[in-house]
């Protein structure tokens, strides 16, 4: 079990400085040009010969927005033309046409996300069709943890929405709130009401969904913590099943969208440490759980409960339940995890739609794990899930000597072990309370490709 978490400002302080989020090891930025659809079939084709069928999970990605999002990071495209997702579902079903079949029937869907961009700039009527056509190519799993999930903007859907959604087999819903407070939402260009949020989350409950999650933002312009009180008390009477709270990463050198924002309206970094710390004590004195990475979720909800079990994974869809699937991504940028391979497709529309158009599966860069980053992949899933590296484990698992083979890491451990963020004992790893909020910087000292002279990637701060 995960020990409960200690909320240390001049810790955190310390320790707030660039580093991966790790929803894949090894990274996004070690992908590279040499991994193309050759490779991505060879992939498919060897994951196909496990001995137990791997199940699968999958993601489609859909990017158009009807307005931006000032603070959004996400690749998405701006358009008020709602034409336009016909044409990207052409296209998208060709994508699933031309993949589905590489895999093995007896391989199951266990799991379905719509993420975004605004899935719901898609009518409810496309979702079901697009989920319809997804069925006629994919064998969908009849298990009672089945996941098909999809994020909402409360501003552009409707309960009879939901109803159709619930029809076409949805069961998780994410909403993307942010913050309610009205100076907040004028600076990022989001008004949002309470009421209409309420009534999606309403009407998900209405027609059965399993699960309802709420996104929030802190350190975004504008933001006090009396404000975002408010927001959090908001949220927290319409009880949502689990809650995001995440750190506004401000890259406007990266995301074109961010140079809208005025960045002296940010908050200082006394102020949103504040806001971390308002946002833990008030959804944990709510009885939410901290699952980790931002992530909380009510003790009775499937996430908890997979972390108790030592069943939760990490992967580009955040945190899942489901550990033992491959991931392939459907759409613009989407990116795949298939067997010791990860893909991504073109990260622009234009280069997404001639890859099918001439018939060739949308690949534009990737990579084949190699043993090293197998084991570091092992490693760091198990610290960001479970809090724990189990040195022996891994020992049997991959006949390493793990205190010769990781001595460089260890060296760098050393410092966080003395700050009591972690505790080395013979056969294990484990994370304490102290060093629950800073789990990214404890994977950093596992990172091979991070100990390489070479300019690094920018990243987002861990707090």
């Amino acid at each position: 079990m995960m020990p409960r978490l200690t909320f240390d400002p001049d810790l955190l302080r310390r320790y707030d400085r660039p580093g991966p989020r790790y929803t894949s090891y090894p990274t996004a930025p070690q992908f590279g040009p040499d991994f193309g659809e050759a490779e991505l079939r060879r992939a498919i084709q060897d994951s196909n010969g496990d001995p137990i069928p791997r199940r699968l999970s999958l993601y489609v990605h859909v990017p158009f927005c009807l307005s931006p999002c000032f603070y959004c990071g996400c690749n998405r495209v701006i358009t008020r033309d709602r034409s336009r997702g016909d044409a990207y579902l052409t296209h998208l079903c060709r994508e699933i046409a031309a993949i589905a079949p590489l895999f093995d029937r007896d391989r199951e869907v266990i799991q379905l996300h719509f993420g975004g961009g605004t899935p719901n700039f898609l009518s409810a009527t496309q979702l079901r069709c697009t989920v319809d056509v997804l069925r006629r190519h994919f064998r969908f799993s009849d298990a009672p943890d089945r996941d098909i999930s999809i994020e909402l903007d409360p501003r552009t859907v409707l309960p009879q929405d939901i109803a159709e959604l619930a029809q076409a087999g949805f069961n998780r819903a994410s909403l993307g709130v942010q913050d309610f407070d009205p100076a907040v939402q004028d600076a990022v260009n989001r008004v949002q009401g309470v009421e209409q949020t309420r009534a999606v989350v309403d009407a998900c409950r209405a027609h059965g969904f399993r699960s309802v999650n709420i996104d929030l933002i802190y350190g975004l312009p504008n933001q006090t913590v009396d404000g975002f009180r408010r927001t959090l008390d908001t949220v927290i009477a319409m009880r949502p099943d689990r809650l995001a709270v995440y750190s506004y990463a401000h890259l406007p050198d990266m995301f074109k969208a961010q140079r809208q924002l005025d960045a002296r309206l940010l908050p200082d970094a006394e102020t949103k440490l504040a806001l971390l710390q308002l946002a833990i004590e008030t959804l944990t004195a709510a009885g939410y759980e901290y699952i980790g990475m931002d992530h909380f979720a009510l003790p009775d909800d499937e996430l908890a409960q997979a972390q108790a079990r030592g069943g939760l994974h990490r992967n580009f869809m955040g945190y899942t339940t489901h550990a033992d699937s491959d991931l392939i991504g459907l759409g613009v940028s989407a990116i795949s995890h298939i067997g010791t391979s990860f893909s991504q497709n073109p990260r622009d529309l234009p280069g997404w739609q001639t890859a099918l158009d001439e018939g060739r599966l949308p690949v534009f860069r990737g990579m084949f794990m190699s043993e090293d980053d197998q084991l570091r992949a092992d490693l760091i899933q198990r610290l960001m899930c479970q809090g724990e590296i189990p040195a022996s484990a891994l020992e049997r698992r991959y006949g390493i000597d793990f205190r010769a083979y990781f001595a460089d890491a260890l060296a760098q451990l050393a410092p966080l072990a003395s700050d009591g963020l972690v505790q080395i004992g013979e056969d294990r790893i484990e994370v304490t309370a102290r060093g629950r909020l800073l789990l990214r910087n404890i994977a950093m000292c596992f990172d091979h490709y991070l100990q390489r002279p070479v300019e690094r990637p920018r990243f987002s701060r861990a707090i």
